[in-house]
């Protein structure tokens, strides 16, 4: 038996213009007159000027068609907008198969169009369509977020993921791809690195140059990056440096310790939204437990300096904490509090923090070296700590009344 073409037809009406308060109410209450089923809507304003969507259950040709097309435009007109209608199949674009959902976030100083045309182009090339695009940021396009679809047959997500990073490399911004649902804006769980991550410091650093054998201490960091030496024993051999160092000089040093821009920001919003919060640091837990009590963190786990009569005896106390120990804290800290690791963000910069990135649902490498950004899931080269906040989707908009 055939199909009859308008048993799936319904009315798009868009709308464009300037924005007033009475066009929704006005339009709503003339559909409802005629009684039409209202099937989706969406609108949205941009620096004044409105697009409004909506989808209602009218077939081609039937009385309330024609009355609709006779009447919407005249008060488009009246309300100072432009109105277009057209019919079309009303079936849900999901309905024709399973759909994969991604998110796109781009970061930079300023989201450029050639960003956004490249990012677009991108998803077009590897079967995605763009539903939305919104600005997570207030202060300048410091963050645009483009939600993809694909069916599951078409969209090729890894080539995509490919494609975006060379991206990242080519024009400088930052781009995180994301599957799209509920896990990503369910994240219950934030663990940072402490040295030039929440603090622009590296402590050991500054406790050497207090002491005076900061070169000495440089030469041992050197060499570790380059591999000749295990994390271990390049913090034991700078460490043993510090011996007879008067215990006052952890009470000095956090007084040139400075938190990164953004920091407080963030840990205020993921406060005030329920995350539990940790900092896990390679360095001393003399500094960061103090750090921890100032920012109201709920975990803080580091080294620990002997100290005997008053000064450093050059030794670490207990288990170093080092890359595979970040990632069994973290571990034991969700076990904890019961939180899933797909609902656990780790932040770090260093190669200590890979294993640490690279368990947790959302490891981002901030600001890092060139060894974790080759190796983390997601990069963020931002000033501000804060900028995470566009990763989970969150907007400057949401975070001014917390």
């Amino acid at each position: 038996m055939a199909t009859d073409p308008t048993q799936h037809a319904a009315l798009l009406i868009a709308l464009t213009g300037p924005d007033r308060p009475t066009l929704v109410p006005e339009i709503a209450t003339l559909l409802a007159q005629h009684r039409v089923a209202l099937l989706d809507v969406e609108q949205v304003v941009v620096q004044g000027q409105l697009t409004l969507t909506l989808l209602v259950d009218v077939a081609d040709g039937t009385p309330t068609a024609v009355a609709l097309a006779a009447e919407l435009p005249r008060h488009a007109e009246r309300l100072g907008v432009q109105a277009r209608l057209c019919f079309v199949d009303r079936r849900d674009r999901a309905s024709q198969g399973a759909r994969q959902r991604w998110a796109v976030t781009l970061l930079a100083p300023q989201v450029s169009s050639e960003m956004l045309a490249k990012a677009a182009g991108c998803a077009a090339a590897r079967g995605f369509c763009i539903d939305r695009i919104h600005r997570l940021s207030d202060a300048g396009l410091l963050s645009i977020e483009l939600l993809l679809s694909a069916e599951e047959a078409t969209g090729d997500a890894a080539g995509l993921k490919h494609d975006l990073l060379q991206l990242q490399a080519l024009l400088g911004c930052d781009v995180a791809l994301q599957p799209e649902g509920l896990l990503r804006r369910s994240k219950r769980l934030v663990v940072m690195d402490m040295d030039s991550t929440l603090i622009q410091q590296e402590v050991i650093d500054e406790l050497a140059r207090m002491y005076g054998v900061f070169d000495r201490v440089a030469a041992i960091t050197h060499r570790a990056m380059n591999g000749e030496l295990h994390f271990d024993d390049a913090l034991r051999e700078r460490v043993l440096l510090l011996r007879g160092a008067p215990e006052r000089i952890l009470t000095d040093v956090q007084r040139v310790i400075h938190l990164t821009p953004g920091a407080e920001a963030l840990i205020r919003v993921l406060k005030r939204l329920g995350y539990r919060l940790a900092v896990i640091s390679g360095g001393f837990i003399e500094v960061a437990e103090p750090i921890r009590a100032r920012l109201g963190l709920d975990y803080a786990f580091a080294n620990q300096l002997e100290i005997v009569d008053g000064k450093l005896t050059g030794r670490v106390l207990g288990a170093i904490v080092n890359r595979q120990r970040k990632a069994e804290l973290l571990r034991s800290i969700a076990q904890t509090e019961r939180i899933a690791l797909e609902q656990v963000i780790a932040i770090g910069d260093g190669a200590n923090d890979l294993d640490m990135l690279n368990c947790a649902g959302l490891g981002i490498a901030f600001n890092a070296k060139q060894v974790v950004r080759d190796q983390a899931k997601y990069v963020v080269n931002q000033r501000n700590l804060d900028a995470i906040l566009y990763l989970l989707g969150i907007r400057d908009a949401d975070t001014q009344a917390l």
